[in-house]
Formats: C-alpha cells, structure tokens, sequence
C-alpha cells in the first residue's frame, strides 16, 4: 500500500494592509498582496480565507483561486538565490507549506488541511504587481524560468486551518498533469490530456491551455 504523502502548515497569511501601487503596475491602483502569517486558526470559505481579500477581481480570486500555496523548500532556493530571507507570505500566499512538492501537485489533487478539503486548480502566473513588489530585476521572466509557481486551490469543504497543521494527500488524478506541466506548456499532449480529462477546469485555465496550443502551432508553421 502506498503511503499517503503528508506534508505540513508553517504559516497561515492573511492580508496585512492593502498597499498603493503604481499604475504602470497595477490597472486598480492598489493590491492585497502583501499577506502576513496571523496566529490563530483562520476559518476557510468557499471564496478563501476570513481576513483575507482581492482587490484586482477582475485577475484575481474567486472559487478557483480561493487559496494560494507556496512550498517553503521553493522558497527557500529564491532565498539561496536573492540572498535574503523570504518570511511566509512573501509571495502573496496564504499557506507556507513544507514537506510536498507544491509546484509538482497534479491540478485535481485534494488535500485534506485541518477540516478543510482543497483541490489544486491553477498554478499562480506571475504579474506586474508581483514584479513591482518584489522590487526584484524582471522577476516575471526570472519566476517564470524557474516555474516553482506554487498552486492555486479550490475550496470543496469549509473549515479551519491553523500553523502546525497536517497537509494530506488524499487523491491524485490518474491524468498526472501537474502544476507546472500546466505553467510551461511544453507537451501539447499533455495539456489535451488534462483537457479531456479534468472536468473542473476553470475558463481561465482552459484560456492558458488555448494560449500554449496556439503558441506551439504557430511555432511549427
């Protein structure tokens, strides 16, 4: 019998104060970005997380991107790689994981965190306002080589979820297209697989497989 992969819950972030952004970074004028770890149990709804909000709806949020996940060993290589620690909720997540490939989670995959059930359903697909928060030389392109994007997840059960918490693996789809095969793009089979084969696909994540699909076509005219 395989194990169940288990992981763990570091930090639980919620939004510390919404913060003005330049226009040539962000077309709402301010973000919801910066998200700090709080030391309570925080209640998980459909939507996300109690303290939490969006201020770019039109981008950002809703049910398929309810809670956002980053791996602390990926952070810990852009830490190696900027030479300065990344304290939880540096990336804008809501959960600091450790102990599971987040970036290599199957898009379907459920975890069961505390008493909540989640779904994998996006990798997170960096932005302007990411780049002028990070105050990093082109992080997009830099983010976007490395495709350690962390996971998006869809709420399926409320419930709390609190630091010291368990992550569980309780379902990979037989699909096997991951976080980051989705991000890349690079197998166009692939992408027609998870297609065909995930019924749960947002409409912004079938666009990013139709953006992949043209891009390889038109590559091999």
């Amino acid at each position: 019998m395989t194990a169940t992969p288990v992981g763990r819950v570091l930090a639980v972030c919620v939004v510390h104060a919404d913060l003005e952004v330049p226009a040539k970074s962000s077309k709402v004028g301010r973000t919801a970005i910066d998200k700090r770890p709080v030391p309570h149990r925080v209640p998980v709804r459909a939507l996300g997380l109690d303290g939490d909000h969006v201020c770019d709806t039109k981008h950002h949020g809703g049910a398929h991107q309810a809670v956002y996940a980053y791996a602390e060993e990926d952070a810990q290589r852009w830490s190696a790689e900027l030479g300065r620690e990344l304290a939880a909720g540096w990336f804008g997540e809501n959960l600091r994981i450790t102990g599971l490939p987040v970036s290599d989670a199957v898009i379907g995959e459920r975890w069961t965190i505390g008493g909540t059930l989640l779904e994998v359903s996006a990798p997170r697909v960096p932005c302007a306002t990411f780049q002028w928060r990070t105050g990093e030389p082109q992080w997009v392109k830099r983010f976007t080589a490395q495709a350690n994007t962390g996971a998006y997840l869809r709420v399926l059960t409320e419930g709390g979820i609190g630091a010291g918490d368990e992550v569980r693996v309780v379902h990979v789809p037989e699909h096997g297209v991951t976080v980051r095969d989705l991000f890349a793009g690079a197998d166009p089979a692939r992408l027609e697989l998870l297609e065909s084969a995930e019924p749960t696909l947002s409409d912004d994540v079938r666009m990013q497989i139709d953006r992949h699909r043209r891009r390889h076509a038109a590559a091999a005219r």
